[in-house]
C-alpha cells in the first residue's frame, strides 16, 4: 500500500461524497478478515491503516495472565513486564504480525471494499433523490416487460409497476414515454427499489395540478377523489375565490383542460362535480347527471337512501353499478338509490310499523290500567273486611 491509496481515497470522497473514514472503517474491518482467512489465524487480531503514508499493519492482541493456556491469546506477566515495567494482569498488549506478502492481499481487499462501498453510496444517492419523489408523478421511459411486472425507467434507476397499478387496456411498450405515481421507495439488500402506478387516484390528483394552475395554487382545491382506472373517475372540487367557478376553472374553455387529462390517461371519463359541505348535496352532486329528489341518513350506519324518479333509477345506478359506486367512495357515505315508487312503498311500511308498534303501545297501557283498577278494587274490599 501507499500514498496513492490514500489520494484514491481523498478522490473518492471528493467525487462520490464517501468518507475517508468509512471506507477505512471498513477496510480495515475487510482486512482482519482476509488476515484470518489467508494466514489461517484465529486470534484476536486489529488492522491500522495510516492514513498519513497509506502503511497497512496487522496487530495481534494478547492479553496479559499469570499463567498461559494460549499462546495465540495471551502473554505471561513475566514475559510482559520485559517489554515494559508498567504492565499489569489483564492488560491488552499488540504485537505486530504483519507478513511480509500482505501488501498484494490488502490491495486486492482495499479495491473490492472500495468497489463496494462505491455502489452502496450510489444507492443510497438513489434511495434519498427518490424518497423525495414519494407520492408524486414522474415521467419515465417503458424499459421492459414480463409476467409480473412494466419496468419504467426514471432516468439512471429502474422502477416497476405491477399489474394492479397498471390501467386496464392500456398496453407499454419499450421506449414509450408515460407519467407515472411513485407509491412506495424501499431500501433493500440489492438497493433501492421504487414502485410506481398509473392507476393509482394520486396520479390524476397531479394531473388535474400540473393543467389547471388554480389548483396547482390553491385557488381551487381537489376534496375528494373516486376512480376506476380506464374507465371512469369522479372528481370533488371547491373553489377558496367567490369569484372562480371551480368546476368550470377544471373542465376550461370548450373542455380543452380536462380533454388534456383524458387524454392522458388514454380516454379515461371524467367527472368533475362540485364539493358541498352539506351532504345531502353533496350526495346529489355525486350521483350527477341522475337528477336526486331526496336524501335520507342513517348518522348511525354512515348510510343513505337516494331517493330519485322512477324513469332515472338506472341512470343513478350507472352501468355495473359504477356510477352509485364512485359516488359511494367519493363521499365516504354507503348510498342505496331507490326509485320514487319504491321509497313511497318503504315509507309505507314503515309507516305501517310506527302505526304497529303505537297500537301495541296502546294496548299495553290499556293491559296496565286495568291491572291498576284490580288492585284497587282489592284493596278496597280489603279496607272495608277491616271495618
Amino acid at each position: 500500500m501507499s500514498k496513492e491509496m490514500v489520494t484514491a481515497l481523498a478522490n473518492l470522497e471528493k467525487e462520490k461524497g464517501i468518507k475517508q473514514s468509512v471506507v477505512i472503517e471498513a477496510l480495515e474491518a475487510a482486512l482482519v478478515s482476509a488476515y484470518k482467512r489467508n494466514y489461517g489465524q484465529a486470534q484476536n487480531v486489529e488492522v491500522e491503516f495510516n492514513e498519513r503514508k497509506g502503511d497497512i499493519h496487522v496487530y495481534a492482541v494478547k492479553k496479559v495472565v499469570e499463567e498461559v493456556e494460549d499462546d495465540q491469546l495471551q502473554v505471561s506477566l513475566a514475559d510482559a513486564l520485559q517489554i515494559n515495567r508498567a504492565y499489569e494482569l489483564d492488560d491488552e498488549i499488540r504485537f505486530e504480525v504483519t507478513p511480509k506478502n500482505f501488501g498484494r492481499i490488502a490491495a486486492q481487499t482495499a479495491k473490492q471494499v472500495i468497489m463496494q462501498r462505491v455502489r452502496e453510496a450510489e444507492r443510497e444517492v438513489i434511495y434519498e433523490k427518490y424518497s423525495q419523489y414519494l407520492d408524486e408523478m414522474v415521467t419515465g421511459e417503458v424499459a421492459r416487460r414480463d409476467n409480473r411486472y412494466v419496468y419504467v425507467d426514471l432516468g439512471g434507476v429502474e422502477a416497476v409497476m405491477s399489474k394492479q397499478d397498471q390501467i386496464p387496456g392500456e398496453q407499454y411498450e419499450p421506449h414509450d414515454h408515460i407519467k407515472v405515481y411513485v407509491t412506495k421507495v424501499e431500501y433493500s439488500g440489492r438497493g433501492p427499489q421504487i414502485f410506481v402506478s398509473r392507476s393509482h387516484e394520486g396520479l390524476l390528483k397531479r394531473l388535474f395540478e400540473q393543467e389547471i394552475p388554480e389548483i396547482y395554487d390553491g385557488t381551487v382545491e381537489i376534496m375528494s377523489v373516486a376512480r376506476e382506472a380506464g374507465d371512469r373517475a369522479k372528481v370533488a372540487v371547491r373553489s377558496n375565490n367567490p369569484d372562480i367557478d371551480a368546476v368550470g376553472t377544471c373542465v376550461g374553455p370548450r373542455g380543452q383542460r380536462i380533454q388534456t387529462i383524458v387524454n392522458e390517461l388514454h380516454g379515461e371519463n371524467m367527472d368533475v362535480i362540485e364539493w358541498e359541505d352539506d351532504d345531502a348535496e353533496f350526495i346529489s352532486n355525486a350521483l350527477n347527471p341522475a337528477e336526486v329528489i331526496d336524501v335520507l341518513f342513517n348518522e348511525e350506519e354512515n348510510s343513505c337512501i337516494v331517493i330519485v324518479p322512477d324513469y332515472q333509477l338506472s341512470l343513478a345506478i350507472g352501468k355495473r353499478g359504477q356510477n352509485a359506486r364512485l359516488a359511494a367512495k367519493l363521499t365516504n357515505y354507503k348510498i342505496d338509490i331507490k326509485s320514487e315508487t319504491d321509497a313511497a312503498e318503504f315509507v309505507e311500511e314503515d309507516d305501517d310499523e310506527e302505526v304497529a308498534d303505537s297500537a301495541t303501545e296502546i294496548e299495553s297501557s290499556a293491559d296496565e290500567s286495568t291491572v291498576d283498577e284490580n288492585v284497587l278494587e282489592s284493596e278496597s274490599n280489603d279496607d272495608s273486611d277491616e271495618e
